[in-house]
């Protein structure tokens, strides 16, 4: 077969392929054009899902008559000027290529004025083809209609999902925008429906609340950080408030919305151990970063970048989403009516931290706490700021009196505001974890040389692990040592430790070296401990004496992060006052 050029129209259409990917792909190529233009307001129209008509309206600069032929060919773009402005781009669009590939597989009608022209222009394109430059008249700004999307292809109409996901991906998109932008005022109809209006006003909270109610909009915390030329802003979810999948994890970087694995990740081991499995937070993250330090031109649709250095960004997101979550979250607070403790607090109960519901419209906004050397303020590292401070109730329980243990498995206790059912196994995890992680963190983790060495036989991939990761054993007080083919001698472990099975221990940490670890050492080492405790942890069905029961609760109320296990299981279940008379019929809520 020989090699021939392809027809123009092929061209395009393959070309089209790779930026016009479904409905919401042309919603995005054409707002954010409108934002490049520099709108105050913007308004999506769609019918049929895109299908039949998306119309994206700006009060933008507009594009000039002379140019407005110009505009819709292929390469042809006002944001570029040679190669080297494409190593610092400052705008969303920049290859030149969204009006032309939209062109090319639909009837599009842009219609556009600036604010020196008497009057406007208009430019109608079919399947490629161009018209000529009509004047009309028409207000500042410009009006892109795309009609009958992909009707010259329908092979790709084949492809769509049904209405009602197209509909979501568009209203995802311009949901995720509305939050980037808050100064711009968003309007957004389907099929005659008003979706999504924003005020224009800056307040980002505000859209939040539009979007997801005004509850979790109260309880998102603000995320603010600043480091080295890295700047990053947003809203965050508490541990308490998740999702079932990563779709509300959304990044913008310099503007734009990406979709970027290792930042995605970043967020999730912000939240290691605050999770339960299976749950994901909800996040709208902005990052600013000198154009020159990534690469936003790795992908057609342009929803992948590469950094210069990742493993920075990598640690800036998680570090800074970690404070937020350590330093602000909001507690429930109990009604001021009983302090069975009889002592005195602010708001008549232990907890003083107010609730979502007490917040009110000024919303109580959170802020980073970071120390001159960018490291997070706790009990164990700073002071916790001074503005934090009635937050910190969510860090530790109340006042609470053990009564005793149920089922061999189970600590029960009485605070100020009810009764507390404590899983002792997981409440065990959760006390060894942070004391590992805190000498590590001083590096000084205390280790017992074993009366006779351990020594443990493993299956050869997993032998390979194990050598591969000596150095992170060392590094909490593991003494491990080859001693044959798939074998190891165990010579000592840490004092935290002392009486277990080294063994489990051991065998345990295999199961965490995997080769599609994160690229966090801290983080591997995170989850390496995490995985110890859960084994060397007191088991349900094991009986304790009162001394131990007392010993264990005072531990815990000592944690950071006392309501969950390392692994985001919780240690407790908390049932108030209010609910048990209730339950028993005494009388309705107080």
């Amino acid at each position: 077969m020989s090699i021939r050029i392809l027809a123009p129209e092929v061209a395009s259409q393959i070309a089209a392929g790779e930026v016009v990917e479904r409905p919401a792909s042309v919603v995005k190529e054409l707002v954010e054009n409108a934002l490049d233009a520099g709108c105050a307001a913007l308004s999506v129209t769609v019918r049929d899902a895109g299908r039949s008509l998306i119309e994206v309206a700006d009060n933008g600069g507009g594009i000039p008559a002379a140019e407005l032929a110009l505009a819709v060919e292929r390469h042809a773009t006002s944001k570029l000027q040679n190669a080297n402005d494409l190593f610092q781009i400052g705008t969303l669009g920049f290859r030149g290529e969204a009006l032309a590939s939209i062109g090319s597989v639909s009837r599009m009608t842009i219609t556009s004025r600036t604010a020196d022209a008497p009057a406007g222009a208009r430019v109608r394109v079919e399947a490629g083809i161009v018209g000529p430059v009509e004047p009309i008249g028409a207000p500042q700004g410009t009006v892109v209609r795309v009609e009958d999307l992909f009707f010259n292809v329908p092979a790709r109409l084949k492809f769509l999902k049904q209405d009602v996901t197209e509909r979501r991906a568009i209203d995802g998109l311009l949901s995720r925008y509305a939050l980037a932008y808050p100064q711009v005022r968003f309007r957004f109809v389907s099929d005659a429906t008003p979706v999504l209006q924003t005020s224009g006003d800056g307040d980002r909270r505000a859209i939040l609340a539009s979007l997801y109610g005004v509850d979790v909009a109260r309880q998102m915390l603000e995320v603010l950080a600043e480091e080295d030329g890295l700047r990053l802003n947003g809203y965050i979810s508490p541990a308490a408030l998740t999702r079932s999948n990563r779709k509300e994890i959304t990044f913008f970087i310099n503007g734009r919305w990406v979709s970027d694995t290792p930042l995605t990740q970043a967020i999730l081991q912000a939240y290691h151990t605050l999770l339960m499995v299976g749950r994901f937070p909800l996040t709208a993250l902005f990052l600013e970063i000198d154009p020159e330090e990534v690469d936003v031109n790795v992908h057609p649709a342009k929803a992948e970048v590469r950094f210069r250095n990742q493993d920075r960004v990598f640690s800036f997101v998680q570090r800074s989403a970690r404070r937020a979550l350590l330093a602000y979250s909001p507690v429930p607070s109990m009604p001021p009516a009983q302090n069975l403790w009889g002592g005195s607090s602010a708001s008549g109960s232990p907890f003083s931290a107010t609730s979502g519901q007490g917040i009110g419209l000024e919303w109580g906004i959170a802020h980073d706490a970071v120390n001159t050397e960018g490291e997070l303020q706790t009990p164990q590292t700073g002071a916790v700021p001074q503005e934090t401070t009635q937050h910190s109730a969510f860090s530790n329980l109340p006042l609470l009196r053990l009564v005793g243990q149920i089922g061999a498995s189970y600590l029960v206790a009485e605070g100020p505001d009810g009764l507390y059912l404590i899983d002792q196994h997981a409440a065990h995890e959760r006390i060894l974890f942070e004391k590992l992680m805190l000498q590590r963190a001083q590096q000084h983790i205390p280790a017992q040389t074993l009366l006779t060495p351990e020594v443990v036989h493993l299956p050869p991939a997993s032998a390979a692990l194990i050598q591969e990761n000596l150095p992170v054993l060392q590094r909490f007080g593991f003494d491990v040592e080859p001693f044959g083919p798939g074998t190891f001698q165990v010579r000592a472990m840490p004092v935290l430790f002392s009486g277990s099975d080294p063994a489990a221990a051991l065998r345990a940490l295999v199961e965490d070296f995997e080769e599609d670890e994160s690229p966090l050492q801290n983080e591997i080492e995170a989850k390496v401990a995490g995985r110890v405790c859960k084994r060397l942890a007191v088991k349900a069905g094991q009986a304790l004496s009162p001394d131990e029961q007392r010993a264990l609760l005072d531990n815990l109320e000592a944690c950071e992060s006392p309501r969950t296990c390392p692994h985001g299981r919780p240690t407790m279940i908390h049932l108030s006052v209010d609910v048990l008379e209730r339950q028993f019929g005494r009388r309705g809520a107080r």
